[in-house]
């Protein structure tokens, strides 16, 4: 298979996965959030309140905000940003506007734990998928382009004025708000477990003399890089090698057991790495 077909058939992969993520996210929304009139973040919770206050449905509401907000971002950001989220959309739009019903009667408190992590598992298979569903997407990527405000900032206050505006529905209170950031930060906290956890990766730096024998058991058991970096003690003033390793969180268990079998008196500081590309770890595609 030449490049170009790999290209071709990931991309198309990519697509396909798209639509079944926002699929999902459709169902979280049809099957358990709206029988409860409750409002989630995004231009879907602008959707759905215009629903709850008018009974327009959800689908032709998000169809237009986003075709406002596209041709927008089309101005001001470019048709390359535009055209995956053009393509989500339509996808989204398609799955709201089938009528599906209600999947079982559960109580609202129920609805708002299995809605958030279905949409999260849907938006996660999104984003891992580079797509999009637009709405307050596009909003936060404007703003953060002539604004020093973070895109992740931008997405939380444009969430929760849309989901605290519910309050004015004819039966809204405060409750309704309570459920709306509930869907909100399941949905998150879903998301950030599909997007980043399997990417979470740990850094340690190994402070000991037996610094070989310490990296070559990390290279044999772990099958992990190791490097050596040229150190000298202040007060001392004696060199010391330090030894430092990338590995997936998970692995980092073995790590502080090899350190201590060898060396129980070494020091050994670890932190979090936010992301790891390269040789062992994602490919640079999946981030860029």
């Amino acid at each position: 298979m030449t490049i170009d077909k790999k290209r071709v058939w990931s991309q198309l992969k990519e697509y396909v996965m798209i639509a079944f993520g926002l699929l999902l996210y459709a169902l979280a929304w049809k099957w358990f959030l709206i029988p409860h009139e409750i409002t989630g973040g995004g231009a879907t919770g602008i959707s759905a309140i215009v629903l709850y206050a008018t009974g327009v449905p959800i689908s032709v509401t998000y169809f237009i905000i986003n075709a406002i907000l596209l041709a927008l971002a089309i101005k001001l950001l470019g048709f390359a940003f535009s055209l995956r989220t053009i393509y989500g959309v339509c996808m989204l739009t398609l799955w709201l506007a089938l009528p599906i019903k209600p999947l079982a009667e559960f109580d609202a408190f129920m609805s708002c734990v299995l809605g958030g992590i279905l949409a999260g598992i849907g938006m996660g298979l999104t984003f891992i998928n580079n797509g999009s569903s637009g709405g307050t997407d596009i909003i936060a990527k404007i703003v953060n382009k002539y604004r020093n405000i973070t895109l992740g900032r931008a997405l939380l206050y444009c969430d929760v004025v849309i989901i605290s505006s519910s309050y004015f529905l004819p039966e809204g209170d405060v409750t309704k708000i309570v459920y709306g950031l509930i869907v909100m930060a399941i949905m998150t906290y879903t998301i950030d477990l599909m997007v980043n956890g399997d990417r979470q990766s740990v850094q340690f730096f190994i402070f000991s003399k037996k610094h070989q024998a310490i990296a070559d058991a990390i290279s044999e058991e772990v099958h992990r890089g190791v490097t050596f970096i040229d150190g000298e003690g202040y007060y001392s003033k004696e060199p010391i090698k330090i030894v430092t390793v990338l590995v997936r969180r998970h692995e980092s268990n073995r790590i502080f057991h090899i350190v201590k079998e060898i060396d129980s008196n070494a020091f050994v500081s670890q932190s979090s790495a936010i992301g790891v590309y390269g040789q062992g770890f994602d490919p640079m595609g999946k981030k860029y």
